[in-house]
């Protein structure tokens, strides 16, 4: 079997996205592994206007956000880590569990099908049809 030493979780800073959070401590506590949490920011603005302080913005409130989940992840004895990054998210994700040798990525679906995945995308289906690592999905309650 292979040992699985550290595990990815992209978080997007939903309840649906923390779905994955409890399943993965089972596993990382099972297998003394670290957990890599990792939120991909990316600033909406209109063009011709000054994007840096929007982008800013999002990295500070995203590190902000992850300090919570690893501070709630290390209270419970996990070894966890956080890293933002900006940009694309599937392609962050995919970048990011290449870069860091990453064994596992966890992560949720919404599970949506049809012309809602189509319009609306998913992060999730990007990420398992490109992934040379092995992905662990929850659907989202």
């Amino acid at each position: 079997m292979e040992k699985f030493q550290k595990i990815l979780v992209p978080l997007d800073g939903s309840e649906c996205a923390e779905n994955v959070i409890p399943m993965v401590e089972s596993l990382a506590k099972e297998l003394k592994a670290n957990i890599a949490l990792l939120r991909v920011a990316y600033a909406y603005t209109f063009p011709g206007v000054d994007s840096t302080e929007a982008e800013l913005k999002v990295v500070r409130e995203a590190e902000e956000y992850l300090a919570e989940v690893e501070d709630r992840l290390k209270a419970k004895g996990l070894k966890t880590s956080s890293h933002v990054r900006y940009g694309n998210d599937a392609e962050e994700i995919l970048d990011h569990a290449a870069q860091k040798d990453i064994d596992l990525i966890a992560m949720t679906t919404h599970g949506r099908s049809g012309v809602k995945r189509f319009l609306l995308g998913s992060v999730a289906e990007k990420v398992l049809r490109y992934s040379p690592k092995p992905i662990f999905l929850v659907r989202c309650a």
